[in-house]
C-alpha cells in the first residue's frame, strides 16, 4: 500500500548547513516529468534538488567516487526484492509489472513494480513519459484522466477500461524498462546518493530507498525528508561524524513513529522496520550481503547466499 504522501506541496528552497546548501528562489510547479525536489517553506530540506547545490559538481564526482554500494547489480537486485517482499508479499518484483489494484487507501489504483499510484503523482510521471516516446500505447487515451485525478483516489474517467490496458501495457518490453526507469529516477537514485552524501554503507542506503518507497519524497514530517530530518536531530550521521548503527536506529526509529502514528497506510504494519531491516542491523550486516532471512507480516523469507 502506498502513502498519500507522494503528493507534494512545492514552495520555495530553504537553507541548510552543511556542504550543500539550498539556494533561494520562488516558488516552483514541478513539471511531471520531474520528481519533486524543493523543500517547503515549513518543510525539510533535500540537499540533491536541482539548484540546490552551491558546488553541484564537485558533489556530483564525489558520489561517482564513491563504491557502487546498492546500486551494484547484485545489491540492487536484492533491494527490489525486499521492498517487493514488504509491497506485495513476494520476492519476484518482476512479476508486478502488469499487477493494478485500487487498496482502498486513498490512493486510488495501485500499480507496477514499484505501486505507481494515480493518486500520487508518481505514475502520472511515468505514463506522460512513455507516451512521449510511444505515443500509441494503450495507456495514452487516458492521460486526462490521470491528470484528473491525480492527488485524488477518484477512478473517474478510468474506469472500466484501465486495469486492462495498464496490463496490455505491462506486456511490452518498452513499459517494463520505462517503470523501471521511473522506479530509479524518483526513488532509488536520490535514496542511493543522498545516502552516500550522508556516510550510510550497503544496508544504510537500502534503508533510505525503502523508507523513500514507503513514504514517499515528501518534504513534510511524514515523507522522506522529514524523516531523515528528525533522525538527524536524535543522532548525527556518518558525514558529521556520528556511528553508522546510531544514526540508523534513530532514522528507523522515525520511520517507525510515522507508520504507527497511522499518517501513511491503514494497517499501521512496522514490519519492514522490526522483522527485517532492524535484524539487518542489529546483526552488523551494514553491506546486506546473503544468506538473508527476514519476516514480513508474520511470513518468512529467504534470499539465499550465493
Amino acid at each position: 500500500m502506498k502513502p498519500v504522501t507522494r503528493l507534494f506541496l512545492i514552495g520555495a528552497p530553504i537553507v541548510v548547513t552543511a556542504a550543500v546548501i539550498l539556494g533561494a528562489g520562488d516558488d516552483t510547479e514541478v513539471l511531471a516529468d520531474h520528481p519533486p525536489s524543493y523543500a517547503g517553506r515549513s518543510g525539510a530540506p533535500n540537499p540533491l534538488a536541482p539548484g540546490a547545490l552551491e558546488n553541484e559538481e564537485e558533489v556530483r564526482e564525489r558520489i561517482d567516487s564513491m563504491p557502487p554500494g546498492l546500486a551494484a547489480p547484485e545489491k540492487k537486485e536484492i533491494a527490489a526484492r525486499l521492498v517487493a517482499s514488504a509491497e506485495s508479499s513476494t520476492l519476484d518484483w518482476r512479476s508486478l509489472y502488469g499487477a493494478i489494484e485500487d487498496f482502498h487507501d486513498g490512493n486510488g489504483y495501485t500499480a507496477g513494480i514499484i505501486g505507481f499510484c494515480s493518486g500520487t503523482n508518481d505514475m502520472l510521471q511515468l505514463v506522460e513519459s512513455y507516451t512521449r516516446s510511444h505515443p500509441d500505447n494503450p495507456l495514452a487515451s487516458y492521460l486526462p484522466a490521470l491528470r484528473a485525478v491525480d492527488g485524488t483516489d477518484s477512478h473517474e474517467g478510468l474506469d472500466p477500461g484501465f486495469r486492462d490496458a495498464w496490463a496490455k501495457a505491462a506486456r511490452s518490453p518498452d513499459f517494463r524498462a520505462a517503470q523501471e526507469a521511473a522506479r530509479d529516477r524518483i526513488y532509488f537514485e536520490p535514496a542511493v546518493q543522498l545516502a552516500k552524501l550522508d556516510g550510510l554503507g550497503t544496508l544504510g542506503q537500502f534503508i533510505y530507498y525503502d523508507a523513500m518507497v514507503l513514504h514517499g519524497p515528501g518534504v513534510d514530517a511524514h515523507g522522506f525528508y522529514g524523516i531523515r530530518q528528525a533522525a538527524l536531530k536524535r543522532a548525527k550521521s556518518p558525514d558529521r561524524g556520528g556511528d553508522e548503527k546510531a544514526y540508523l536506529n534513530a532514522f528507523l526509529d522515525s520511520g517507525r513513529s510515522v507508520i504507527k502514528a497511522g499518517l501513511i497506510t491503514t494497517q499501521r504494519d512496522s514490519s519492514r522496520i522490526d522483522t527485517a531491516q532492524r535484524n539487518f542491523l542489529r546483526d552488523g550486516n551494514m553491506t546486506l550481503d546473503p544468506p538473508l532471512s527476514w519476516q514480513m507480516y508474520e511470513e518468512t523469507f529467504r534470499i539465499a547466499a550465493h
